[in-house]
């Protein structure tokens, strides 16, 4: 059985619907998938799962999420070769070039830890819309074809 774990870190609750649309996708799919929030939870889980999601919100012009910082810098400290990674986010284009910033730096993050690219990054804006869920599915159906190769 595919295993997922899916970390996401919000303050509006948009990332957060971002992380449910996509852990439904998983479980419909019959992935064993657990979700939890970004400061309750140590990147080592991603060393027992198969997929790995961050799900991040950009702070005002570029920041990542105070409250997952840590996470952020563990992250990078792991060996996550041989895992399947995708990040997805929720953002605000008002904020022009640092829309969506915290995507492309974990992006960087889980290349740093060896893993390997299941699906684009996704960057919505604000709460996701149905075209949203269509492509959130998408990436979620793409990290799932990933593992199955």
């Amino acid at each position: 059985m595919i295993t997922a774990h899916v970390v996401f870190a919000t303050i509006t609750g948009n990332n957060e619907d971002v992380a449910d649309i996509i852990t439904e996708h998983f479980e419909d799919a019959g992935v064993k998938v657990a979700e939890s929030e970004i400061s309750q939870t140590d990147p080592s889980v991603f060393e027992d799962v198969d997929i790995c999601v961050v799900c991040p919100y950009t702070y005002d012009e570029g920041a990542l999420p105070e409250e997952g910082l840590d996470f952020y810098d563990d992250l990078q400290e792991l060996d996550l070769k041989g895992k399947i990674y995708g990040v997805a986010g929720s953002g605000d284009t008002f904020y022009e070039e640092f829309f969506n910033v915290a995507v492309d730096k974990f992006d960087a993050a889980f290349k740093k830890a060896g893993a390997t690219k299941g699906a684009e990054d996704v960057k919505i804006n604000l709460e996701p819309d149905e075209d949203a869920i269509e492509t959130l599915d998408k990436f979620a159906e793409e990290l799932i074809s990933k593992v199955q190769k």
